[in-house]
């Protein structure tokens, strides 16, 4: 037997597998010796843009967009590094835009959590509200076939600035870069084009592809009809350290870290597999069902068409409460009936995209989910539920045969395999 670990909630699951299984993950990169430097670095000489210091007047009003807490962007040493850089701009002239696209507002404890009490004792923070037009400015419209709506304190900063973080991205290539402002802070309307079956269910929507990738590229779209005037992004190790640092002029920047995420995250691999393990990179990420499926996504890769994935999720959100997710999963009896539904031009509620990518998955293979969930709550969403991973693992020896063929992913969707079919 070979031992292993997935990432899981605050901590690791230890896991024994068959000795000859693939365990896939990137070489796990070292800690930038001094971020802070780092960082500091990357905003006095930024690629494509004169320094950040240089380019923001004292005057300016300054918007900071930011990643939600689903997202494990390191916001409590990205902000204040920002702010000091920009000593000269008055705090009240600062507004933190937290990007939540359609996920659900976060508390003040939360802001501390992601922020530090310094940024939310000193800096207006606010929440996306894609809902509500009152808080939104129409920026033009999209050749995809909607308005274009972005948050109206970010519309109207002298300066703006997006931060986040890069890694492979299950339809829109890569997170971070324009994806911070399309979908973080944008309007329901042009959400719901964003992520419409179409949109989601185009083949090259999908991990680490940003060629005719029609996500990436609205995304891109929207950005241009009002772009951020620098971009500040990282990529992070399995402890969400910092490796690297890349700042600058938006899409240049963007391109350049998502080749380095390419490099070090991408693992190919021989051959498909009859069982994937894997995580859903730990908190935050796996706090609940909905944002699990992008581990599931990853695994879906390499199974074979037939086989089963496992993954393991804490999900302390649950399913969660908010949102659609759960409601989507109930019109339905199966995978395919629920894809079927979403596949028909007239159907359209936000956070179908999700509900689609699971029962693409669920369609190609069976899923079983090791979580803090009750079995029934597993089963509502269409999951087999596993109360032990180990005996999980065992039982599918009855189905696959004892020489049946196991791969890892202990990062989940921090790592992203592929075979070349």
């Amino acid at each position: 037997m070979k031992k292993t670990a997935l990432l899981y909630g605050e901590g690791e699951l230890p896991l024994e597998v068959p000795s000859g299984s693939v365990i896939v993950e990137p070489n796990n990169l070292p800690e930038l010796e001094d971020d802070k430097a780092a960082v500091q670095a990357a905003l006095r000489d930024p690629i494509g843009s004169a320094p950040l210091r240089e380019r923001v007047k004292e005057t300016d009003t300054v918007a900071i967009v930011i990643s939600d807490i689903t997202r494990p962007t390191p916001n409590h040493k990205l902000v204040p590094w920002l702010i000091e850089e920009l000593s000269h701009v008055p705090l009240e002239n600062f507004v933190v835009i937290n990007g939540t696209g359609t996920h659900r507002d976060q508390t003040e404890e939360e802001f501390v959590q992601m922020l530090g009490q310094w940024v939310v004792d000193n800096i207006r923070i606010i929440n996306n509200q894609c809902h509500d037009k009152n808080h939104l400015v129409k920026v033009g419209e999209s050749q995809f076939g909607c308005d274009a709506y972005l948050n109206k304190d970010y519309v109207e900063a002298d300066f703006k600035i997006v931060t986040g973080f890069i890694e492979p991205h299950f339809f829109a290539g890569f997170s971070g870069g324009p994806k911070g402002i399309m979908p973080g802070i944008a309007g329901i309307e042009t959400i719901l084009t964003f992520h419409n079956a179409r949109m989601i269910g185009d083949p090259q929507a999908t991990w680490g592809n940003m060629v005719d990738n029609p996500v990436q590229d609205m995304a891109r779209e929207v950005n241009r009809m009002c772009p951020p005037d620098f971009c500040l992004n990282v990529t992070l190790n399995r402890e969400k350290e910092i490796t690297a640092v890349f700042a600058g002029e938006l899409f240049e920047t963007h391109d350049v870290g998502c080749a380095f995420a390419k490099e070090h995250a991408m693992i190919k691999c021989d051959n498909r597999f009859d069982v994937v393990i894997t995580s859903n990179s730990g908190y935050p990420l796996d706090q609940n069902l909905y944002q699990a499926v992008k581990g599931m996504s990853a695994a879906h890769k390499i199974v074979k068409e037939g086989g089963t994935i496992i993954c393991a999720a804490e999900c302390s959100d649950g399913l969660p409460d908010h949102g659609n997710y759960a409601e989507i999963l109930k019109m339905r009896k199966t995978p395919q009936e629920i894809l079927d539904m979403i596949n028909d031009p007239s159907f359209q509620i936000f956070d179908q995209w999700q509900v689609q990518k699971q029962a693409v998955i669920q369609v190609w293979a069976d899923v079983h989910v090791y979580s803090s969930l009750d079995d029934e709550t597993v089963k509502s969403a269409m999951f087999e539920p596993s109360s032990d991973l180990q005996q999980t693992l065992e039982e599918l020896k009855k189905k696959y045969g004892e020489d049946m063929s196991v791969a890892v992913l202990p990062l989940g969707p921090l790592t992203i395999p592929y075979v070349e079919e």
